[in-house]
């Protein structure tokens, strides 16, 4: 009969088990900021006991190594500049992260609605630089912007405003 593995977190003192899973998470951070549910997560692959995770989690949120509240806000951000996105996308991508709904809300909503149809806009400029009647062209820039994560009512409204430029210059 085969002796149960002992794993490294089981072998140490409790000292040395936190000092392990903040070591962990330290490395999981060199690449990116992490939300507490990925942090939560990778732990966890890594076998590290839940009272140890909770317990690492806890410093790092104290230090400000894992923010949710800050990731929100930085991700929004960096989705609407680099990547174009709207709203929608990102709070469904946020949410999927494990962002709490009221940090999602307040990250999502620091745009108002008139910089989010600018945006719009200037991607329509981008994509489609002569927007006519033509109701295909109209409707592959509202599925671009769809997809992009723009509301179905905002995209129309951008893409009449966009239309509306257009017809006066």
């Amino acid at each position: 009969m085969e002796a149960p593995a002992v794993t490294l977190s089981h072998a140490l003192d409790p000292e040395q088990r936190l000092q392990h899973a903040l070591d962990l998470a330290f490395r999981y951070l060199t690449r990116r900021d992490r939300t507490v549910l990925e942090m939560r997560r990778y732990l966890e692959g890594k076998r590290v006991e839940p009272d140890v995770i909770e317990e690492a989690l806890a410093h790092l949120g104290r230090e400000g190594y894992v923010d949710d509240a800050r990731f929100a806000r930085q991700f929004a951000e960096d989705k609407r500049l680099l990547e174009e996105w709207g709203a929608d996308r990102i709070e469904r991508r946020l949410l999927t992260l494990g962002v709490p709904a009221a940090l999602v809300r307040e990250a999502v909503e620091a745009r108002g609605r008139g910089s989010e149809i600018e945006a719009a806009q200037a991607l329509l400029q981008r994509r489609f630089p002569t927007l006519d009647d033509d109701p295909r062209e109209r409707r592959r820039a509202y599925g671009v912007l769809v997809r992009k994560g723009y509301d179905q009512e905002l995209a129309w409204e951008a893409i009449r405003a966009h239309a509306v430029g257009h017809d006066a210059a």
